[in-house]
């Protein structure tokens, strides 16, 4: 048994429950209710993954109040990459930090996306996989379109129809990867801040978006969705980080406070109305804090 089997059988397993429910609107064969059925499986992957994205952040926020220490260990031994090496593991060590928790998500995902991306090659071949042993099943996934094109064909396998659709998502999967990187950047970094993870953040930015526009092409159209589905979940997922947990000192947080100071502004003048209105009717002064 090859050590992804098991995978292969989980993925292909829920693809067939999502297609199940979703046969019960669209045709067997649409390319909607394959579609969806592979959007389905983005969003009870990321659901799972929750625990892991929280991990994620708090690895995040550890890292960032470690930039100052982790500077003057880079500044202080930068002739001997050893020893800045040991240091800044020890650092890591002391402090219970875990540079790595920050990349869990992606690679958690990672088996998962190659794994929808051999059941594809599969079903591309008219072949069974996994648990989808049925050859009308996987002729009804061959069947399946999304605006024309096979969700098993790509870019540069497919033909014209194949190759535009592809190329939009292609195009939509690189934009959000940006975004994403960019959100992190503008919104969630210290303002005016200069460290290693603001380098990072800054090639990020480019390499992830450059990736995907690369390896791209190579991709069944099932797989592109999946991608782009799970970014759209990423920036919506940050998004929401961002605004209502901000890191300290961004511009996030900024304007995090700025909204308290509002909200309590508004009480403030409420306060002051209801006041003026009892006074003015021979009554006393309430709080409404």
């Amino acid at each position: 048994m090859g050590l992804l089997n098991p995978l292969y059988d989980g993925v292909s397993w829920v693809l067939l429950r999502f297609h199940d429910l979703w046969s019960l609107i669209f045709d067997e064969s649409s390319g909607a209710a394959w579609a969806l059925s592979i959007v389905g499986l983005v969003v009870l992957i990321r659901i799972a993954l929750i625990p892991l994205f929280v991990k994620q952040i708090k690895a995040q926020r550890g890292l960032q109040m470690l930039q100052p220490q982790m500077k003057a260990i880079q500044d202080k031994h930068k002739n001997d990459r050893q020893k800045q090496s040991e240091e800044l593991m020890k650092l890591y060590k002391d402090t219970g930090t875990n540079p790595l928790s920050s990349c869990l998500p992606i690679l958690v995902q990672a088996p998962f996306f190659f794994s929808l991306y051999h059941v594809l090659s599969f079903i591309a071949q008219g072949r069974t996989v996994g648990v989808i042993d049925d050859l009308d099943v996987v002729q009804q996934a061959r069947n399946a379109e999304v605006f024309g094109a096979p969700i098993w064909q790509t870019f540069v396998s497919g033909p014209g129809v194949t190759k535009a659709v592809a190329g939009v998502l292609i195009v939509l999967m690189t934009a959000t990867t940006f975004i994403t990187q960019r959100q992190l950047m503008v919104k969630n970094l210290p303002a005016g801040q200069t460290n290693p993870m603001m380098q990072q953040q800054k090639i990020l930015l480019y390499v992830l978006p450059a990736m995907f526009a690369v390896f791209g092409v190579n991709f069944p159209i099932g797989v592109l969705i999946y991608w782009f589905t799970t970014n759209l979940w990423t920036m919506g997922q940050q998004l929401i980080v961002i605004r209502r947990n901000p890191t300290p000192g961004s511009p996030a947080d900024a304007a995090l406070q700025a909204r308290f100071a509002g909200v309590a502004k508004q009480l403030a003048d409420n306060e002051a109305t209801i006041n003026a209105e009892l006074i003015g009717a021979q009554g006393k002064p309430v709080s409404l804090t």
